[in-house]
């Protein structure tokens, strides 16, 4: 019977695994940590190990060089969860010996487990619905879940997962409030870390449960946690309302969860405005992260051209520019049928309580501080495009 070795924190996405590697006929055994993972490792011997990069006491990353450095398991496959906005820790993942690295918030079960199976072969062991007596048969050729097995695999999953929201949702809010209310540098590190962990294992969850867009929402959020817990300098009155955003967004969307959705972000026409360049470059390159697309130009009036004759699901402004302010240029695209609700951001230095007055009175819906963080531009894009896409129909 091959072995399968899955180093998870998160004991709900674990024991998931374990069991559908079970009823797959492998052996499967979780730990929770990258230490206790390369101690099991020795013992255990594995023909694979399944790896979350986010995990405590020791990172991905220095699990997989440790793995590597040892003669015996050099070679062995190593299959990463990974979190798509996170793309330095997936490159380092590469570069530190990773054999495969996976989205952790759009990979189903199944495709983990053709993934394995594609890597290591066929278990060697008949699978049983009984996890608790995989292995007890002489090995055999494995049979394959069907379909309709899987789907009610998946439904279950599901369904449990959209009963837990109400509780994580509250428990969030609680997180976001004390963070908040932090009044000095070490409280407030914990209070992110805390929030970055609970956002983290709902990214997890939510793939699995195949909730795509709650997955990428939250994937995205834990990215942003990740980023200032690491660099509190970047701790801003602007990063933290993107934070709260993200958290009362993530509300609006588990209200919605019942519904069906894709695998996939909705497609989105953005439209880029700063004369700038660098500042545009750095806009495109956050959207692109979370796969959005966009239209970038340097002239407000060429801008302007371009919503009279085109939809526009979200509009970026700079607020300072030559011939015509972001303030005149929101004022006048809200004159025009189709875009009176288009979700209008403004990006600017100017981060004074006068220019964000300003900006509300022009139209706009939101405001982000210039230097900005690629992440914290990530997260207010998918939260418009989303909210945009998922409003009822009227």
């Amino acid at each position: 019977m091959k072995k399968i070795l899955i180093i998870e924190d998160d004991q709900i996405v674990s024991n998931i695994y374990r069991n559908k590697f079970a009823v797959e006929g492998y052996r499967a055994e979780t730990v929770p940590d990258g230490e206790t993972g390369l101690q099991t490792m020795r013992t255990f011997k594995p023909d694979v190990i399944i790896l979350d990069l986010m995990l405590p006491k020791m990172s991905g990353i220095d699990v997989i060089k440790q793995i590597r450095s040892e003669e015996e398991f050099a070679k062995i496959p190593i299959i990463v969860f990974s979190n798509t906005y996170l793309t330095n820790m997936i490159q380092e993942a590469w570069k530190a010996g990773a054999t495969k690295c996976i989205s952790k918030s759009n990979c189903s079960p199944k495709e983990v487990i053709d993934l394995v199976r594609h890597t290591i072969g066929d278990s060697g062991a008949i699978p049983t619905s009984n996890p608790s007596l995989a292995g007890t048969h002489e090995p055999s050729k494995p049979v394959v879940l069907s379909t309709a097995t899987d789907s009610a695999f998946q439904a279950d999953l599901r369904k449990t997962f959209i009963e837990s929201l109400p509780a994580t949702l509250t428990t969030l809010r609680a997180l976001l409030q004390s963070l908040v209310k932090a009044d000095n540098e070490m409280t407030r590190l914990k209070e992110i870390y805390e929030l970055y962990r609970r956002v983290h294992a709902l990214s997890g969850n939510a793939g699995i449960a195949g909730l795509v867009q709650i997955a990428h929402m939250a994937a995205a959020l834990e990215a942003l946690l990740k980023e200032l817990y690491e660099k509190p300098k970047n701790i801003s009155t602007s990063t933290l309302r993107t934070v709260a955003a993200g958290v009362d967004f993530l509300g609006f969307l588990f209200d919605r969860c019942a519904l069906p959705e894709t695998r996939e972000v909705p497609a989105a026409n953005i439209l880029v405005v700063d004369d700038e360049a660098i500042s545009r470059r750095a806009i495109i390159y956050a959207l692109e992260k979370a796969q959005l697309q966009s239209v970038n130009v340097e002239a407000p009036e060429t801008a302007y051209t371009l919503l009279t004759e085109s939809n526009f699901d979200l509009v970026f402004l700079d607020v300072d520019m030559p011939g015509m302010t972001g303030f005149e240029l929101c004022t006048r695209l809200r004159a025009l049928p189709m875009h009176k609700k288009t979700p209008v951001v403004f990006v600017t230095s100017l981060s004074d309580f006068d220019n964000r007055t300003s900006s509300t009175m022009a139209g706009g819906n939101d405001f982000i501080a210039k230097p900005f963080l690629f992440i914290e531009l990530t997260v207010k894009a998918l939260i418009h495009v989303l909210r945009g896409k998922l409003q009822p129909l009227k």
